[in-house]
């Protein structure tokens, strides 16, 4: 067992206990903060497989982003001692019931995929100029129609804050 395989179900194990702790606590901020966690063990699950850029967008986006902009909204928009409310029973095993179906379908394709063994290819490194020539791109494979879809999505969900605040 190499070091890079120990980290990697470190990592994995740690996004996992992680993202239970998400979804299981009645707190808000420890929600967020667990979140938080999430993303930075995503963001070092990319650094290990050597995707420095994806890792460094995770972390500057989302991990700094995001999850600034959650806790902004929850300490703008909520009390200090907020609680989440309880699931009621139907609720609860609604959720069951797909994670268990999520599950199975994910059991099911690991299992039916057939899968290659890796070929003996140098990986190329590509300079940044090409990397935000291409992100800015309008082309078919451009994403300056999705980064400014999200941007405004981020610009309506602060003032919708910024208006429920107001409210109170």
């Amino acid at each position: 067992m190499t070091l890079e395989t120990v980290v990697f179900y470190f990592l994995a194990a740690f996004i996992a206990v992680c993202s239970v702790l998400t979804v299981t606590t009645n707190r808000i901020m420890r929600a967020a903060t667990c979140l938080l966690l999430v993303l930075f063990g995503t963001a070092g699950i990319y650094f290990l497989l050597g995707y420095t850029f994806l890792g460094s967008v995770q972390i500057m986006v989302y991990a700094g982003g995001i999850v600034v902009l959650y806790v902004f909204s929850i300490l703008l928009t909520s009390g200090q001692g907020d609680v989440a409310e309880g699931l009621k029973r139907d609720k609860f095993l609604a959720g069951l019931a797909a994670a268990i179906a999520g599950a199975g379908i994910v059991v099911f394709i690991t299992l039916k995929h057939k899968f290659l063994a890796p070929t003996e290819l140098l990986p190329t490194e590509i300079n940044i100029k090409l990397i935000g020539q291409q992100m800015l791109s309008g082309d078919k494979y451009g994403y300056l129609l999705p980064f400014e879809a999200v941007s405004v999505l981020l610009l309506a969900c602060i003032v919708g804050g910024i208006l429920i605040a107001r409210k109170r």
